[in-house]
């Protein structure tokens, strides 16, 4: 795909799908919610690590408001199940681990597209705003799933009747993102992270994800059965004898990944 309105570049096994409309705080159209999907699909492929933000000064603004059809037509039921699960279904199910560097606000629909990656790193300055109740609508793009989970009922409720602003300092306190970091320090902090995974033993961050996503609709003894079969499989992959090798001569690992 030619892609218009992200930027998508891999190097190193890291791939970066940067969301690329800075003129409109980079607000997700239909165009730019096909290309993320697309560009999840062929990163998760190509790359050991998948790395989404923003150009300019936002992360992304949500949904455009100015689309076409979005209040002349505004069947939004549709637009959520035909393109908005599509794009969130791959970036939850990316074979490889997903990192969020919010590098700046990351409102609405925006929020919840910084949430559904695995990992949340957020500059000090940025923020998280569910402004859906402003316009007379409720949390969508996954918000009313991920919030709760993240930051217990209570952050989840005031967050969403409230539509106030959450500081990345008080996201991570809440537990809603990873971690947050001071604007000088972000670009660094997060392409250190990024590294780190792409050098990580990738079938095995790949059943972490599968095992620990699965975990919210299991019963003890099945997520004991799936820990099991996990568990099995990087039991006999190349990486868990090169880790236990390089454990015992005290050096550092080489993992081949896939």
């Amino acid at each position: 795909m030619d892609y218009q309105t992200i930027t998508l570049n891999i190097a190193d096994n890291i791939a970066i799908v940067q969301l690329d409309r800075p003129d409109v705080m980079n607000a997700l159209n239909g165009q730019m919610r096909a290309e993320i999907t697309d560009a999840m699909t062929e990163a998760g492929r190509k790359a050991r690590v998948v790395v989404i933000t923003g150009a300019g000064r936002a992360f992304c603004s949500g949904q455009d408001l100015s689309d076409r059809g979005t209040i002349a037509n505004p069947d939004l039921e549709r637009t959520l199940r035909d393109e908005y699960l599509p794009m969130l279904r791959a970036i939850v199910d990316c074979p490889v681990p997903t990192i969020s560097a919010v590098n700046g606000p990351a409102a609405g629909a925006g929020a919840n597209l910084a949430l559904a990656a695995d990992v949340v790193i957020a500059t000090e300055s940025a923020y998280f705003l569910q402004a859906f109740s402003r316009i007379g609508l409720i949390p969508d793009a996954g918000g009313t799933w991920t919030m709760p989970r993240n930051m217990g009922l209570a952050k989840a409720m005031g967050a969403a009747l409230f539509a106030d602003k959450i500081s990345a300092k008080q996201a991570d306190e809440w537990g809603l993102i990873w971690e947050h970091v001071a604007d000088a320090d972000f670009a660094t902090t997060w392409q250190a992270r990024a590294a780190h995974l792409a050098n990580g033993p990738t079938l095995t961050y790949g059943k972490i994800k599968e095992v620990i996503r699965a975990s919210w609709d299991n019963t003890l003894e099945s997520q004991l059965n799936a820990e099991g079969k996990a568990q099995g499989a990087c039991g006999q992959s190349r990486d868990f004898q090169e880790g236990v090798i390089a454990f015992i001569e005290k050096r550092a690992p080489h993992f081949e990944g896939r």
